[in-house]
């Protein structure tokens, strides 16, 4: 293992100022630990960049497959590791709470090689096509490829949201198609395969069969869950002397069947009524759970009685 020479590089210093303005405490567990692994590789490189980088030639011809591992988590320099350490930062913050940590490492797992491997398919084709053999002698480094699937993740579970690229604000469903290009046009340096091959990756789980197929591979072990689908947190207590295990209920007996601007349309209503009427419950009749539906209307003399009985209680 190589130390990095020299001193404490700016972008470095800049990376940690950002990771304590967020807190620790505020940075999920596996977001956090692949800010670690990359600063410290940083530090540290298991080998020179130019032993750990994937290409064409070195990880299909040559056969060195373990450049799958070392190439997204090696860069260039600090500049490098602080533009897509501190992209890592906000897109796990956003994804892990919402896939959970144990599937979130799965994720960055299986897209950190995959993402290799459709690299090398694309630099082979392109070598191909156009009769150019120095694309397969192309080598990348980076997490790059891996932030760009991230990134469809997040448009794909934050629909309707809308991104500021340049100053131009772009629909976020094309935005990491717009990105690509940007980035390619800024910085011609970039590996623009690197970065597509992310995004094709990230439609693949999206739109195509690798959720399906993550979730079969990962059938097997306990730990790992659906995250689409909320745990049932009884299910290891069955088997249990006396137990008696009840039927799931619906996600529908708690929410009235509504989306979630109607959720809050209601929960404003109900405040609202709460507040009118000293939270009285009417005909004894049982509402969804956290909603409280408007009641029927009364007489005046009805009104006039429950108004004197509130005012009797305070």
């Amino acid at each position: 293992m190589q130390r990095r020479q020299g001193r404490v590089s700016a972008g470095l210093l800049l990376l940690l100022y950002q990771i304590s303005q967020v807190g620790l405490q505020n940075i999920p567990a596996v977001t956090l630990g692949v800010l670690a692994l990359n600063i410290f590789l940083f530090l540290n490189p298991v080998r020179p960049l130019h032993e750990v980088c994937i290409s064409v030639h070195e990880g299909f011809h040559r056969r060195n497959w373990q450049r799958l591992l070392f190439s997204p988590v090696h860069h260039a320099d600090d500049w490098h590791l602080y533009y897509n350490m501190v992209s890592m930062l906000w897109k796990g913050m956003m994804l892990e709470k919402k896939l959970k940590s144990v599937w979130f490492a799965y994720i960055i797992a299986v897209f950190s090689v995959l993402i290799g491997v459709v690299y090398m398919v694309l630099e082979f084709t392109l070598a191909t096509i156009l009769d150019d053999p120095s694309y397969e002698m192309s080598c990348a480094v980076g997490f790059s490829g891996v932030l760009f699937a991230l990134k469809v993740l997040n448009n794909h579970y934050n629909p309707g949201r809308v991104s500021n690229v340049l100053g131009l604000q772009i629909s976020s469903k094309y935005a990491c198609w717009v990105e690509l290009v940007a980035i390619h046009l800024i910085s011609p340096g970039t590996s623009f395969a690197g970065h597509l091959a992310g995004i094709l990756v990230g439609l693949m789980y999206t739109m195509g069969p690798l959720k399906k197929i993550m979730k079969a591979c990962a059938g097997g072990i306990s730990s790992f869950t659906d995250p689409a689908r909320p745990r049932d947190y009884y299910s290891e207590y069955y088997g249990y002397p006396g137990y008696q295990p009840r039927t799931p209920r619906s996600y529908d007996d708690y929410t009235g069947g509504l989306t979630e601007e109607e959720q809050l349309e209601r929960a404003v209503l109900n405040s609202l009524n709460e507040r009118d009427f000293g939270g009285a419950t009417y005909n004894n009749e049982r509402r969804p759970y956290g909603f409280w539906f408007p009641p029927e209307q009364h007489s005046e003399e009805e009104m006039r009685r429950q108004r004197l009985r509130r005012f009797e209680r305070r």
